[in-house]
């Protein structure tokens, strides 16, 4: 399972559209990452989320993928990434903050 966490603002996204976006997460490490993804989602209540002193309107999508991700693969799939969620959400890229990190190192034992 590739693990990924979504932090959205309350009332951002329709449950349609949560349910919508879950389906295309999962398609996306499936094709990426060859892994379902494990989605860990997050509203943050309102009146709890700032930017710049304004209540923010922007989501953090974070995905932790399986093997390390070199430079020239790491922007197209986060260009993926964030088109996909802002088809969905009608939001812009300035609200968008899409991660994409390797995986922990392995403990020593």
């Amino acid at each position: 399972m590739i693990p990924c966490n979504c932090v959205v603002q309350d009332a951002q996204v329709s449950a349609a559209s949560e349910a919508v976006l879950r389906q295309n997460l999962n398609a996306f490490t499936e094709k990426h990452f060859g892994e379902p993804a494990e989605i860990s989602w997050l509203r943050v209540p309102a009146g709890s989320g700032f930017t710049a002193g304004s209540p923010s309107t922007s989501a953090i999508i974070s995905i932790r993928a399986n093997a390390p991700v070199s430079k020239a693969q790491r922007e197209p799939l986060l260009r993926d990434l964030c088109a996909m969620w802002m088809a969905e959400t009608n939001q812009t890229l300035n609200e968008v903050v899409g991660v994409i990190s390797d995986p922990l190192p392995e403990e020593e034992s």
